[in-house]
C-alpha cells in the first residue's frame, strides 16, 4: 500500500502532538505546520522520526500552504489560538477575529490546492465540545449544534463557524470533509502559553486555567483547603489525548467518515468536585482530609457537557477506553516535573 502523506496544522500544540505521534505510528508520512505562537519552540519525540517534516510558519500563508497540500493525502486543520476558560476571556475578540482568519485561510489553501490537481481526499476539521455550550438536552448528539441555541463565548461562536465552512466549502466547491468533536482533553505535553494572564486561585497564581493540571498544580503546591471554581458540581467528560487521537487519525481513511461528523470522548463523567478528590487522594495519600472552598466561577463556565458518542462507536467502531484514574497517574508526575522545570 502506497504511504499517505497527512498535514497537520498546530502541530506543536497539545492536541497536535498526540495527534502527530499517532499518525506516525499508523504509518502515515507527516507534515507539520507550526508558528510556536503558542508555547515558543518545543521538542517533541518524533522530531527526528524520517516520516515527520515540521514547517515553521503561518498558517495564514496561503500560498505556502497551497503547495504543501499539493502532496498531502489527508488535511488536519488542527491550528487555532486556544486556552482554558480564562483565556476565553482575555482574548475574547482575537479568538474569534484571528480563528476565522486561520480557518478561511486554511480552506482557501485546500480548495485551490484541489483545483490544481491535489491528491487531497478530504479535510478533517477540529471541532469542539463548546458547540453545545448552550445546549438544553443531554448527552448532546451530533446534529444538536444546528437546532439548540448558538453558544454565548465567542470560542465556542467560532467552533461552530468552522463547522459551517467545512460544510459550505463542500457544498459550493465539493471539497470533502469530516467534523471532530474533542471533549476535554486531559494529557502531557501541555505548558504555560505565551500569552496566558496569570489569575489568582487561593494562594496560588494560575496561568493555564484548565480544570485538571490546575487542579494538580495547587495540590502539588500544597493549597489547603483546595480553591475550586464555582460549586463544583460542572459534569466534564475527561477524555484522554491519546485516545483522542486514536479517533481521530482512524477517521482519516474510514469510508464511513466521509462528509459526516462525529464526537471524539469518553462515556465516563466526572463532577470537578469528583474529579478534585481524585487527585486530592493520589497526592496526598488517605490520611488528608478532602477540604476546598468555592471561587466565583467565570460566565462561560459550562455547567454541563455531555456528549453522546453513540455515532462513533457504531459507525467508526471507536470507542474511548483510558479511565480517568489511569489519565491521572501520567499526568501527575509530568505536571510535578514541569512545575520543578518553571514550565507551568
Amino acid at each position: 500500500m502506497t504511504q499517505k502523506t497527512l498535514l497537520v496544522t498546530g502541530s506543536a500544540g497539545f492536541i497536535g502532538g498526540y495527534i502527530v505521534e499517532e499518525a506516525l505510528a499508523k504509518g502515515y508520512k507527516v507534515v507539520g505546520v507550526d508558528n510556536y505562537s503558542k508555547y515558543g519552540p518545543v521538542k517533541k519525540s518524533y522530531d527526528d522520526n524520517p516520516d515527520y517534516e515540521l514547517v515553521v510558519a503561518d498558517v495564514q500563508d496561503v500560498s505556502l500552504m497551497t503547495d504543501l497540500l499539493g502532496r498531502a493525502d489527508h488535511f488536519i486543520a488542527g491550528a487555532a489560538l486556544i486556552g482554558g476558560i480564562s483565556y476565553f476571556h482575555t482574548y475574547a475578540y482575537d479568538l474569534l477575529a484571528q480563528n476565522e482568519r486561520i480557518i478561511a485561510s486554511s480552506v482557501d489553501a485546500a480548495i485551490a490546492a484541489k483545483k490544481a490537481g491535489s491528491p487531497l481526499e478530504k479535510v478533517t476539521y477540529m471541532s469542539s465540545s463548546m458547540v453545545f455550550e448552550s445546549t438544553d438536552r443531554w448527552p448532546s448528539k451530533e446534529g444538536d449544534e444546528r437546532v439548540v441555541p448558538p453558544p454565548l463565548s465567542s470560542y465556542g461562536f467560532q467552533k461552530l463557524a468552522v463547522e459551517y465552512f467545512a460544510r459550505a466549502a463542500w457544498d459550493q466547491y465539493k471539497l470533502p470533509y469530516t467534523i471532530l468533536r474533542p471533549f476535554n482533553c486531559v494529557g502531557i505535553g501541555e505548558s504555560r502559553a505565551l500569552g496566558d494572564v496569570e489569575i489568582d486561585s487561593g494562594n496560588v497564581k494560575l496561568a493555564m486555567s484548565h480544570v485538571v493540571p490546575d487542579l494538580v498544580q495547587k495540590i502539588v503546591r500544597g493549597q489547603n483547603p483546595l480553591h475550586i471554581l464555582g460549586a463544583g458540581d460542572q459534569v466534564r467528560h475527561y477524555t484522554y489525548g491519546g485516545d483522542l487521537a486514536r479517533g481521530i487519525v482512524l477517521s482519516l481513511d474510514h469510508p464511513a467518515a466521509l462528509n459526516t461528523d462525529f464526537n471524539i470522548s469518553t462515556p465516563d463523567g466526572h463532577t470537578v468536585l469528583e474529579l478534585a478528590e481524585i487527585i486530592w487522594r493520589k497526592i496526598n495519600g488517605p490520611d488528608v482530609p478532602f477540604a476546598y472552598v468555592s471561587d466565583e466561577g467565570f460566565e462561560h463556565d459550562v455547567q454541563k457537557r455531555v456528549p453522546d458518542v453513540t455515532k462513533a462507536r457504531e459507525v467508526l467502531g471507536f470507542t474511548v477506553d483510558t479511565k480517568l484514574e489511569d489519565m491521572l497517574d501520567e499526568v501527575i508526575p509530568w505536571i510535578e516535573n514541569a512545575i520543578k522545570d518553571g514550565t507551568i
